[in-house]
């Protein structure tokens, strides 16, 4: 009989002292092989909290379509970035993520002197930044922003797949699924799948 894990309790997060706009950002959309990567970056106003936040995937999509107006309402001010599938493939989808969070938190309309990244590195910024592991869990401005990326890009998804309804985007959100790899061998590529990603390459036989 395997035992069963217990949760291992994160440890709670400890604010930067001396910082008076602390933006939280984070991503959504590194895995999947059609689509941007977006990001977002939201600073949270303290004398108007927001009951509820957590990591995105952690909530329901009713509970995310909820709380986005709410974070938006709410917040002393929020952005969102993104990078292109072409883009993505010209950079790396790592560089590509660093740059989509630079354009977030450079379209913040109350400039942060402090930026909070969940994961593990940061971007290059021209203010104080800190990574924190399992920060969209830890970190009340990360969950809001991981929030309002997974709302934009989950919506994208689903226009693209008005445009494409063969290739399911509005169930899978062009991540890696057996339907989408099924698609892809049935259609083709379409000019918003990211082409430096394994699968796609090999649906257009480029080899490496």
């Amino acid at each position: 009989m395997t035992k069963k894990k217990t949760p291992v309790e994160l440890p709670p997060f400890e604010y930067p002292q001396g910082y008076t706009a602390i933006a939280g950002v984070d991503e959504v959309g590194r895995g999947p092989l059609v689509g941007d990567v977006v990001t977002a970056a939201v600073i949270l106003d303290p004398n108007n909290p927001i009951e509820g936040l957590n990591d995105s995937k952690k909530l329901s999509e009713k509970k995310r379509l909820a709380l986005y107006p709410e974070i938006k309402e709410k917040a002393l001010a929020w952005a969102v970035g993104r990078c292109s599938p072409e883009e993505i493939d010209e950079l790396n989808i790592l560089q590509a993520t660093m740059v989509a969070m630079q354009r977030a938190v450079a379209g913040l309309k109350v400039q942060p002197d402090m930026v909070l990244i969940d994961g593990n590195r940061t971007p290059e910024l021209s203010m104080a930044a800190q990574a924190v592991v399992k920060g969209d869990l830890r970190v009340a401005e990360i969950s809001a922003a991981s929030i309002i990326a997974k709302v934009v890009r989950d919506q994208e998804m689903e226009e693209l797949d008005a445009l494409h309804p063969e290739f399911g985007f509005a169930k899978h959100k062009g991540y890696p699924t057996k339907a989408h790899f099924e698609a892809i061998e049935q259609h083709g590529v379409i000019a918003e799948h990211r082409k430096s990603f394994k699968p796609v390459k090999r649906a257009l036989g480029i080899e490496g």
